[in-house]
């Protein structure tokens, strides 16, 4: 009893209050630089858009990577600060970090690999946010680029998020112009050259009204003989991400022309073989 009566409760509440009021100071001054912080780093990366010879993807992609940096460091100096609250010394923190960091680094080779392998998908600038990429077994559109994982959206909506390590390979769709392409059968029986002239007239339209059409569409000619068709081919160039929309414009209207000129494209048909009324009697 005499313990606990000669201790000095009032320093006790004193100083866990202030601990407790400097904790709450450094996590208001947290949220305020970081908000304050990626503001500042959006609208930097606004003003070089607007100003320099740089595309919105490249710029998209720097601005993540820029957050990503500013969010680990924020957050490094946040650790320290709250350590030196309770008087435990900053420089042995770091200290100790790096004897930690050597410690692991054998078994982080992962991590380091991803880092490294990032680093060069950006200098090499074979990547950006909003491209249309094929990697890792994955196809979508890059969200985001980071130091340790590239996040990429699938067509069905899922959300992969890739280590950068198992991009060996990569396949970056949105450079450059894309192909459309489409075909389409006619009868045996039907002209083919005639055919062909509908068919280019038809595109023809299509070129004219499509501004995302940059070449063609060209009726290539015969692509093949099927079974029961024989097969036409038509290619454009395309604005990149426009390809599958001016495919489908294009078997729409190709159908339509080739029903306005009473051209068949083939179908499978069944035909019923039974008795009649009066031979079943």
């Amino acid at each position: 009893m005499d313990l606990f009566s000669n201790f000095n409760w009032t320093d006790l509440m004193v100083g866990a209050g202030t601990i407790i009021l400097k904790l709450i100071g450094i996590i208001i001054v947290f949220f305020i630089v970081k908000g304050v912080g990626s503001t500042l780093i959006k609208r930097s990366f606004k003003k070089i858009t607007e100003k320099e010879n740089i595309s919105v993807g490249r710029s998209k992609t720097l601005e993540s990577l820029s957050l990503n940096l500013f969010s680990y460091i924020l957050i490094f100096i946040f650790i320290v600060m709250v350590f030196e609250i309770f008087d435990y010394d900053a420089k042995a923190l770091i200290a100790g970090a790096g004897v930690v960091g050597l410690a692991i680094g054998f078994g982080a080779q992962g991590l380091v690999s991803d880092v490294v392998t990032g680093f060069f998908l950006l200098l090499e600038k074979q990547i950006d946010v909003d491209d249309y990429v094929t990697t890792a077994g994955f196809s979508g559109i890059v969200e985001s680029v980071g130091l340790r994982t590239t996040q990429i959206r699938g067509f069905d909506g899922t959300l992969h998020y890739l280590p950068n390590r198992q991009i060996s390979s990569l396949s970056n769709h949105s450079r450059g112009n894309m192909r459309a392409l489409v075909d389409i059968g006619i009868s045996y029986s039907d002209d083919i050259d005639r055919a062909i002239e509908v068919l280019q007239e038809a595109c023809n339209r299509i070129a004219a009204e499509d501004d995302s059409i940059k070449e063609g569409p060209n009726v290539l000619g015969v692509q093949s003989l099927g079974s029961s068709d024989v097969v036409i081919r038509i290619l454009a160039k395309t604005e990149n991400m426009a390809q599958w929309a001016v495919e489908r414009k294009l078997r729409k209207a190709l159908k339509e022309a080739l029903d306005e000129n009473g051209i068949e494209i083939p179908f499978p048909h069944q035909v019923f073989i039974g008795k009649s009324p009066e031979t079943q009697n």
